[in-house]
């Protein structure tokens, strides 16, 4: 199991600072008050894996397949759905990630398709959509 390690202190407002191995960076909460601007926001991250795993995801299986895919690129935005829109119960929140696929190189009709269809096969979307357990203990 890999660890990450982020900590706030007092004096960071909602500046986190995260240590994955040997790097370190910052996440911000800037949209609300404390908020430094001096990072990406923890959702910035959650869409940074997402998109980061798709995009190798798809040129890990174009080179198996040695297909011509030159790049892979995909834009992510996300909102938050309405009860109609998620058929969820009144005061639930369901979050909506939209993902765009922009794949270069002489591809053929059938290889674009069938990368669409792998795109959403990357370990970090099948964890998202299948949910997670989260554990806490307090030492």
């Amino acid at each position: 199991m890999s660890g990450v390690i982020v900590s706030v202190d007092r004096n960071s407002g909602m500046v986190a600072t995260v240590k994955m191995g040997d790097q370190i960076t910052v996440i911000d909460e800037s949209g609300v008050e404390t908020g430094a601007d001096t990072g990406p926001t923890p959702m910035d991250y959650i869409m940074s894996a997402l998109g980061s795993c798709t995009v190798i995801t798809l040129h890990m299986y174009a080179q198996r397949k040695n297909w011509p895919l030159e790049r892979a690129e995909v834009t992510l935005q996300q909102r938050t759905l309405s009860n109609t829109e998620s058929a969820l119960a009144a005061g639930d929140k369901r979050t909506l990630i939209s993902k765009t696929l922009q794949l270069t190189g002489d591809l053929t009709p059938e290889q674009i398709s069938r990368l669409k269809d792998i795109s959403s096969r990357c370990p970090i979307q099948k964890t998202l959509e299948a949910g997670m357990v989260i554990q806490t203990t307090l030492i």
